[in-house]
């Protein structure tokens, strides 16, 4: 986990919960209720702003919502093939993996979501969840990205990328899957976000209190192909009335 989620406000109103400007100059996607890896979804990031030459201000920071796509390629990455297989990184070894850990010092990023989607094992097939906070509010998933440079032609454009971070899956979590997204509260945007803090080793762990007031439903198996994109997705079903599965898009740690 996380291998699918749903990301369904648009920036301006994620800018507004955030506390952030729409920094995605109108080229955001939609509503995707079925986020897969290599799409493109909101993110928010604290940055200092820089001038014409390209310095930063240290004395100011802007926190933004822009867009990048879910899979991170490290900047000396030959090519970007190898994305789909780093959507998420692991809470424990993010510091140190030499991969992430740039990125975990210097380039961190909130993930908003709408829920996450995961698949409890059971006879014959896996039944999904949608995990999500049930007051209408996005998840901060803890994130974090990097920027690679794509060559076209004479140009060089950047791609913006990110990881989901994971950790141990607490509570109730822990019964559906032995992994979960690290979901920030609140009061741990801004240190998460803050440019300036090269450490963010004691913002790791997960909440049990915010985990704990996650609500956990199961839904249709429809979800498990990405052809399906509709908020039906994330509607409680019955046990046992889900249609036939189709196979799951991944099954990551």
């Amino acid at each position: 986990m996380c291998g699918r989620y749903a990301s369904t406000k648009n920036p301006a109103l994620l800018a507004a919960e955030f506390d952030a400007v729409d920094g995605t100059e109108g080229g955001a996607p939609g509503p995707d209720f079925n986020v897969a890896p290599t799409k493109h979804v909101p993110a928010v990031v604290e940055r200092h702003p820089r001038d014409e030459e390209g310095n930063p201000d240290p004395d100011t920071t802007e926190r933004s919502v822009r867009t990048m796509r879910w899979g991170l390629v490290p900047h000396w990455a030959k090519d970007l093939s190898g994305a789909a297989k780093m959507i998420n990184a692991r809470s424990e070894s993010v510091l140190t993996k030499p991969a992430y850990r740039d990125s975990a010092a210097k380039r961190r990023c909130i993930v908003p979501a709408a829920g996450w989607y995961e698949w409890q094992p059971g006879e014959g097939r896996k039944q999904p969840y949608f995990i999500n906070p049930g007051d209408g509010g996005s998840l901060a998933m803890a994130g974090v990205w990097s920027v690679w440079w794509q060559q076209e032609g004479d140009e060089r454009k950047p791609v913006v990328t990110f990881a989901v971070l994971t950790t141990d899956a607490i509570g109730e979590m822990a019964t559906v899957h032995h992994r979960m997204p690290l979901v920030l509260p609140r009061d741990r945007w801004s240190a998460w976000l803050d440019p300036d803090n090269a450490d963010p080793s004691d913002l790791l762990a997960p909440d049990p209190d915010l985990v704990a007031a996650l609500e956990l439903r199961p839904v249709s198996t429809r979800v498990n192909s990405i052809r399906n994109n509709d908020p039906s997705l994330m509607d409680a079903v019955a046990l046992g009335e889900s249609e036939k599965p189709e196979p799951t898009l991944f099954e990551l740690s």
